[in-house]
């Protein structure tokens, strides 16, 4: 019995979609069943949200979400605001700074400032600062850190009413 060239390619054809649907339905094909428990665990890790209402529900995973702490914040902002911000991302608490001179000051600075903890401390404050020739001293730095949480301790003073 000879099939025709037009038989052969329907037969290679309904071949095909009978394996494809073989791995669709049952798996058997292999790395599909990883890939469903692969799914099935990035569902569990996100939060299960079914009405309007839940977003305003505190159902995020503290270890996964970043907060910053709003005093050492607007405090970094205001001690810095000689230095030109290039890019500020709140939920990391990440500030950078571009090149800008102090004022009565003649030495061009840059500055990256990270804040990485909500609580007013000093482990929660990170400064990186430098000039056109490289890094300053860890007393400049250190002034600086200084500078930013007091100032951080006054804003909260003056929002507590104290």
């Amino acid at each position: 019995m000879a099939f025709s060239s037009f038989g052969k390619a329907i037969l290679v054809v309904a071949t095909a979609l009978a394996l494809a649907s073989c791995g669709r339905l049952g798996g058997s094909l292999g790395g599909s069943d990883a890939a469903e428990e692969q799914r099935a665990a990035l569902d569990a890790q996100e939060p299960q949200r079914e009405t309007i209402w839940d977003l305003f529900q505190n159902v995020d995973d503290p270890n996964v979400t970043v907060e910053v702490n709003r005093y050492i914040w607007n405090a970094t902002l205001e001690v810095l605001d000689f230095l030109p911000i290039e890019s500020a991302d709140p939920f990391s608490g990440v500030i950078d700074f571009g090149y800008g001179t102090p004022p009565g000051g003649g030495t061009a600075y840059r500055a990256t400032v990270y804040v990485s903890d909500p609580a007013l401390d000093a482990r929660a404050l990170r400064v990186a600062l430098a000039t056109r020739g490289g890094p300053v001293s860890l007393e400049t730095t250190r002034q600086i850190e200084d500078a930013i949480l007091t100032r951080a301790r006054q804003l909260r003073i003056r929002d507590s009413g104290l």
